[in-house]
């Protein structure tokens, strides 16, 4: 690791069809072995299903999905005098981000549709109704932080 100084955090660009830094993050994780052009139509796929089944703005129900599976607090693991504790501390707002569109592509892949398409589209949904695996992730994350909130002055 540099010890001059840290590395300074680079914007990616925004997606071709809607101009969103976010989507393009998104499709950035959901790539495999760089193959945008498939993670672009997964994702457009999706928010076309989106748009007939709801008939809301994809863009819209997706900032929305991320918004609701995005954690407030999570716990970290300090080690005190030979004890390891969990510590609940709150997440910064990038990390909360990373971790929203990582829990919705791990849930998503996780689902029982056939297409990946069909597995976003139903997973963006359900986030948005608050209801769905990625949205139990931050539920337990949050549990576990609430149970561990006599550790919280071992914050650092």
């Amino acid at each position: 690791m540099s010890r001059r100084h840290r590395a300074e955090k680079r914007q990616p660009m925004p997606d071709p069809k809607f101009g969103d830094v976010v989507v393009s993050k998104f499709m950035s994780c959901l790539m495999y072995d760089g193959k945008r052009s498939v993670a672009e139509r997964i994702v457009y796929g999706a928010f076309d299903k989106i748009q007939e089944r709801t008939g809301m703005e994809p863009v819209k129900v997706f900032h929305d999905a991320i918004e609701n599976v995005r954690p407030n607090l999570e716990v970290r693991s300090r080690r005190v005098g030979g004890a390891t504790y969990q510590v609940p501390v709150e997440v910064r707002s990038t990390r909360a981000q990373a971790l929203a569109i990582r829990w919705l592509i791990d849930s998503s892949r996780k689902r029982g549709e056939n297409t990946m398409t069909d597995r976003l589209s139903g997973e963006l949904l359900d986030a948005m109704n608050n209801r769905g695996a990625a949205v139990k992730k931050r539920e337990d994350t949050h549990k576990m932080a609430e149970a561990n909130r006599a550790f919280s002055h071992y914050r650092w």
